[in-house]
């Protein structure tokens, strides 16, 4: 069980940072512990882990401020290793180098600037540029299927899903796209109908269709002939 003495300040630390939060750094506490707290380091422009959105927790001991508390990181980054403690001055790896009158602010902006330095350390991984990159982009996927995360930081949840919707437009106009082409050419094609009929040209259908319908004169006249001749045969006998 924490001491009366680590909770209140750690409480007032929490009230600190609200009111001047870490820049590129978001907090908070446990709601059932104040003694494990949540952050997201938010990667800096001009190095690989920009755009990146990397979530990892810091556990107190109980007779914090007198002692360090452990660090570790939940999202694949490439710099640490991931569930793992992290070595730093300010962690519990290096107890004798701790001081006081640190408190999670400046924890937090040490493990801000750890994290985009290349410095090898217990805990961190050698990757390519590359690498990192591709961690950045996957990495706000990957936190918001962490339940906890997405309780702690519904702020970059929301913001997942924002990019998400951004992007769905982009395969759904394809069909519609598709669709318009295809009305276009009806109307073309429509025109090009009418276009005919106002030069005086028939249709290939139109032609078809009158010379199914059209009877040879030549018939017509060899009909009236014999319906002639068959009428004059009995003035003929007479």
């Amino acid at each position: 069980m924490a001491e009366k003495a680590c909770v209140k300040r750690l409480q007032k630390e929490y009230r600190a940072l609200c009111k001047e939060p870490v820049s590129h750094v978001v907090a908070r506490p446990s709601p059932n512990d104040i003694l494990e707290w949540h952050y997201v380091l938010e990667g800096s422009q001009g190095t690989p882990f920009a755009g990146g959105y990397y979530y990892g927790k810091i556990k107190f001991p109980s007779e914090y401020p007198f002692k360090p508390p452990g660090i570790s990181m939940t999202t694949p980054n490439g710099r640490f290793m991931t569930q793992k403690k992290i070595c730093l001055s300010m962690s519990d790896f290096h107890p004798e180098s701790w001081n006081p009158m640190w408190s999670v602010s400046s924890i937090l902006t040490g493990l801000l600037s750890f994290m985009m330095d290349n410095s090898p350390t217990t805990g961190s991984v050698n990757t390519t540029v590359a690498e990192k990159q591709r961690l950045a982009k996957a990495s706000l996927a990957f936190n918001c299927k962490n339940p906890t995360f997405r309780k702690l930081f519904p702020e970059y949840v929301e913001k997942y899903e924002e990019e998400r919707e951004s992007e769905r437009p982009v395969i759904e106009e394809q069909p519609v796209v598709a669709k318009q082409e295809e009305n276009s050419q009806g109307l073309l094609d429509k025109k090009g109908k009418n276009d005919e009929v106002e030069r005086g040209e028939t249709p290939k259908e139109d032609v078809k269709e009158a010379k199914k319908q059209s009877f040879p004169m030549w018939v017509v006249l060899l009909l009236v002939s014999f319906v002639g001749l068959v009428m004059a045969l009995p003035l003929m006998q007479l």
